[in-house]
């Protein structure tokens, strides 16, 4: 049975929702599913605005069939080449064959890496600020190169004024039906998984998400459609600032997260006590997390999040701890900067895990590690409580800085 949804004038949401799957990519836990987003406009000329994961194909066949009504498929615009956008590719040149493929040439060379098909006289190349004229409505291209592959390109339809946003702006989560960001309370139910979301999947390319919002920001957007997510229609501003922030590597809240990892349970005694101290300082909303229980997205989330970061881990094996080596080398394949780091090291044999730590975090940009470290043999000792003091404190007064 067709599900479709009509957004504005002549232009349906014909995508389809996964709650079935367990892991985005293979890699990120969405206990809330996904939904995979496509667009169809129906013009003089018909246009498919990208197309879904092989899982849901079947769903956008049927709504495509069902709103087409015997009418031909005339485009087919590929903004993204990645294959939960691209998988059904092959089976829509079968089903509609004078349907043109709109790409820019990497595109291009990309469906050939993918696809067997002939492509001969099926494409049509567009490049920045090129426009393609449906009828009524009239898509314009503009190239959003590592955001976040390679290929990718935004089309900006002039009538309505949407932005057809590929992976930008998009989020974890199906939408159970409520297709628009103003039908839920995003900032509530939905910023967390949009930030996983940016932070794990784009977050290593800020520069170029800048370099977007800057094109982004010489258009009059109405609406932005992106391939995961909720539709924005109104306030679009704020998500605006958000991605504004997180590709700026800014915090989005002075606050303090803990992360900790623990063998047997000292470091993370520490930890706690640690919070329990700035806790009396004042400092509200201590978020703490298990690097060996929580899976690194959240981690990489948080640490997007908040502008002080907290460090807790044992010696292992005369290294580090490996989940806590882990994360950090996601924050660094991720670009993760600019934020204030406090360092808590244990050891038994010898406490090596600190120095493990502060020369990751010396490996990534304007990282501003605290002198005030702690440094345990085994376990916390009254004797050092002085030394977590001068950690809160030296904490607190970072914090309290303008």
């Amino acid at each position: 049975m067709y599900c479709t949804r009509k957004i504005c004038e002549d232009i349906y949401w014909v995508g389809s929702e996964d709650r079935r799957l367990a892991l985005f990519e293979n890699l990120f836990p969405i206990p809330r599913g996904v939904s995979y987003n496509a667009y169809l406009i129906l013009d003089e000329k018909t246009a498919l605005m990208d197309t879904v994961d092989r899982s849901v194909g079947g769903q956008l066949l049927e709504n495509l069939a069902h709103l087409l009504h015997g009418r031909p498929l005339d485009y087919l615009v590929v903004d993204h080449m990645e294959p939960d956008h691209c998988a059904t590719i092959g089976e829509l040149a079968l089903r509609y064959p004078q349907m043109q493929i709109v790409g820019n040439a990497k595109t291009i060379q990309m469906i050939r890496q993918f696809y067997d098909f002939d492509l001969e006289g099926r494409t049509h190349l567009v490049k920045e600020g090129d426009q393609l004229c449906l009828g009524a409505h009239t898509l314009q291209f503009v190239m959003a190169p590592m955001v976040h592959w390679p290929e990718v390109m935004l089309a900006y339809e002039l009538k309505e004024k949407i932005l057809f946003s590929a992976d930008a702006f998009g989020t974890f989560g199906a939408l159970n039906g409520n297709l628009f960001s103003d039908q839920v309370n995003f900032e509530r139910d939905w910023l967390d998984d949009s930030r996983r979301y940016y932070t794990n999947i784009v977050g290593k390319y800020g520069p170029q998400v800048q370099a977007v919002l800057k094109k982004a920001a010489g258009l009059e957007i109405n609406m932005i459609c992106p391939l995961h997510g909720p539709i924005w229609r109104e306030n679009l501003g704020w998500f605006l600032e958000k991605y504004d922030r997180w590709s700026r590597y800014e915090p989005e809240d002075r606050a303090v997260a803990v992360f900790y990892g623990s063998i047997y349970g000292h470091t993370e005694n520490a930890a706690n006590l640690l919070m329990n101290l700035l806790s009396e300082a004042g400092v509200k909303n201590i978020a703490a997390y298990d690097v060996s229980s929580t899976h690194v997205s959240h981690l990489i989330a948080e640490a997007w999040r908040c502008s002080h970061l907290v460090l807790a881990a044992p010696t292992y094996n005369m290294n580090l701890y490996p989940p806590m080596e882990s994360f950090l080398r996601d924050m660094k394949a991720l670009n993760l900067q600019n934020r204030t780091v406090a360092v808590i090291e244990n050891g038994t044999w010898a406490c090596a895990s600190g120095k493990h730590m502060r020369g990751l975090l010396g490996e990534m940009k304007n990282m501003t590690v605290l002198e005030n470290g702690v440094c345990l043999a085994s376990s916390m000792k009254e004797s050092q409580l002085d030394s977590m003091l001068q950690l809160r404190d030296a904490l607190v007064a970072s914090l309290n800085q303008a």
